[in-house]
């Protein structure tokens, strides 16, 4: 029984009409969110989630061992992630994602769980657009799919994977929104290596597809943070030849979206980093 019903009949009465309404709508969210994770759980008692973590492992285990993923075992794991995903955002006019996050953390596979995760987050924009990054492991596949069309009408709307753009570095992504107004995001590729290598690309959303504004090259000693409606960068600008490990000089570049174009509005260069300890 849920909490807020359980309290005796003779009080109820004596409650404030507006401490009454409250606790009924309190009792539907969650109730809602109840059947909605039943739901889904119904469907997963049927052999889903097999077949889902058997799909992923294969994934994951073929990128590793360097072969070509089946492109049509990638399409089927992703169309499933969908059906999560536009289920839990057309389930309520604000959705709370934490609920469906816990569902896909679940997915994760118990076999071979590092790198391996799926996370739905929203981007911006009004009506909201939202995000799921999926990683089937370290070594790839990755995905973002793209959610849009308001309460009751979500669908997907657009992908980045390597089969969407033959130049995307799909290993190990996450997803940094910068600007909720523009629709403006970054992916961070790699950065799983001892000296943090990563490559950056700047994404905008239109409401129909999305459109690569800018890619980095694979930075070295990389970190990065949002500031306002900007995205910066910091990394090594100059490694020395001779030790490709060591940095001579490191750099933090400022980018925004400006006139429609993405631009580097600030550079500054930081103190150089410490000779490591042989």
């Amino acid at each position: 029984m849920i909490a807020i019903f359980s309290y005796p009949q003779k009080k109820s009465f004596c409650l404030p009409l507006v401490s009454l309404i409250l606790a009924f709508f309190a009792g539907f969210v969650i109730l809602s969110d109840n059947f909605y994770l039943q739901s889904v759980q119904a469907q997963n008692n049927g052999g889903t989630v097999v077949e889902f973590n058997r799909l992923a492992e294969e994934l994951s285990s073929t990128r590793l061992g360097g072969g070509n993923e089946s492109k049509a075992q990638l399409g089927k794991a992703l169309v499933y992630l969908d059906s999560i995903a536009i289920s839990a955002l057309n389930s309520s006019p604000s959705p709370d994602l934490d609920p469906t996050n816990r569902l896909l953390a679940g997915l994760v596979s118990q076999a071979s769980p590092v790198g391996e995760n799926y996370r739905l987050l929203k981007i911006g924009g009004s009506p909201a657009v939202y995000a799921m990054v999926i990683n089937f492991g370290l070594s790839g596949p990755a995905a973002v799919r793209i959610y849009a069309g308001g309460a009751g009408h979500y669908s997907m709307a657009a992908q980045i994977d390597h089969y969407a753009q033959k130049d995307f570095l799909d290993s190990d992504i996450e997803l940094v929104p910068v600007s909720a107004a523009d629709l403006v995001f970054v992916t961070v590729s790699g950065r799983t290596d001892d000296l943090s290598t990563g490559a950056f690309t700047a994404w905008q959303f239109n409401g129909q597809a999305v459109t690569e504004l800018w890619n980095s090259d694979l930075l070295q000693q990389s970190s990065y943070e949002v500031e306002g409606n900007g995205f910066r960068i910091a990394y090594c600008s100059q490694v020395d030849d001779d030790r490709p490990s060591v940095c001579l000089k490191m750099s933090r570049d400022l980018f925004r979206l400006d006139a429609g174009q993405w631009k580097r509005v600030e550079t500054s260069e930081l103190p150089s980093p410490k000779p490591t300890a042989k």
